[in-house]
């Protein structure tokens, strides 16, 4: 008996998903659990598994666009009769898309002597593109910056740092202290915790935090709930989870929505300095940076320091460049002088 392959439901909001990839040939056989297609939709990109062991079979094509609970294929227990089940199954159940897309090879148009090759962005690119112009359209993004000694935090994390992987089984890093510094300054300064939505402003009470995570599909902000009651061990914990979903495409779309404010590491990939983008509706975005050795000036005297830029984006209707700095202040503060709990 051949176990049909529908695609999942991804949240109220999402009506279908496109096949980006088959992980799996046509009549390979398949273990209970092995992912074998990648779906993508407008928000995320996840992989939907076998629910049996046996012979996989393809309906969909890459790049079909196929309604949530439409067959994307089946499972076969019975390798004899995959021919016979195959054209069955098409006949009965297939839901391709009235105008099926003309997905290009892209090998196929990499031939010797191409200049280019042009391929379809996927949905999640094409909503991230989409929502970045949207935010430079819709808001007033300014930007303020300032620069914090990352001494008293690099020495907490040389000092703790084995005792966590002892006894939590993850590190020590440094989101954990950015997490708090920006949650005492939303405290703060509140008018960065808020929203427009039509001709009203919105003051958030509650403090869940967006985290900027790099895919090999394009960049996403899974959410951290409660930012204000947790402590750095279950920050770390909960960062660690939302990352290896974050790039296995496991990540749900309760896990992306939701967030206050948005922090982005840069520095992970080098970046010195730059001017981060507001992640809509929120009014306000920290760039962190490379950390750097630094010549700075310390009780009249020059030192080396290992500094870091720090970048606020806000929107500009709501927050005013005072509070802006006073905002940037507040988290400087905070990571220079860090309440630390084990």
């Amino acid at each position: 008996m051949k176990t049909i392959i529908t695609v999942p439901s991804f949240g109220e909001s999402i009506t279908s998903a496109s096949v980006a990839r088959w992980l799996v040939e046509e009549g390979v056989d398949v273990k209970q659990g092995d992912p074998i297609v990648t779906l993508e939709t407008d928000k995320v990109s996840a992989d939907v598994e076998a629910s049996i062991d046996g012979v996989l079979h393809h309906i969909a094509n890459e790049g079909d666009e196929i309604k949530i609970g439409g067959n994307l294929g089946f499972i076969s227990p019975e390798k004899e009769s995959q021919t016979k089940q195959k054209e069955e199954e098409i006949i009965i159940i297939s839901e391709k898309p009235s105008t099926p897309l003309d997905i290009p090879n892209i090998e196929e148009k990499a031939t010797e002597g191409a200049r280019f090759i042009r391929q379809p962005m996927s949905k999640l690119r094409q909503t991230i593109a989409k929502r970045l112009v949207e935010a430079q359209h819709e808001a007033a993004i300014l930007s303020t910056f300032n620069e914090c000694d990352m001494s008293a935090i690099i020495q907490i994390r040389k000092q703790f740092n084995d005792k966590y992987r002892e006894t939590y089984g993850t590190k020590l890093g440094f989101m954990s202290f950015f997490i708090k510094a920006v949650v005492k300054a939303l405290q703060e300064v509140p008018a960065i915790n808020s929203k427009i939505d039509g001709n009203d402003l919105i003051q958030n009470l509650y403090y869940d935090i967006s985290i900027a995570i790099g895919t090999e599909k394009g960049l996403i902000t899974p959410v951290i709930r409660c930012a204000d009651k947790k402590s750095p061990i279950e920050l770390e914990k909960e960062l660690a989870d939302l990352a290896d979903k974050a790039r296995s495409g496991k990540i749900s779309i309760n896990d992306l929505t939701g967030g206050c404010f948005t922090i982005s590491n840069g520095g992970t990939y080098g970046s010195l300095l730059s001017t981060p983008i507001l992640n809509p509706p929120q009014s306000g975005i920290l760039g962190m940076h490379t950390i750097q050795e630094r010549p700075v000036a310390r009780n009249d005297e020059i030192v080396i320091r290992p500094m870091m830029y720090l970048a606020l984006s806000y929107d500009h209707r709501i927050v005013d460049g005072k509070q802006a700095v006073e905002f940037l202040l507040t988290v400087k503060n905070a990571i220079e002088n860090p309440i630390f709990e084990l």
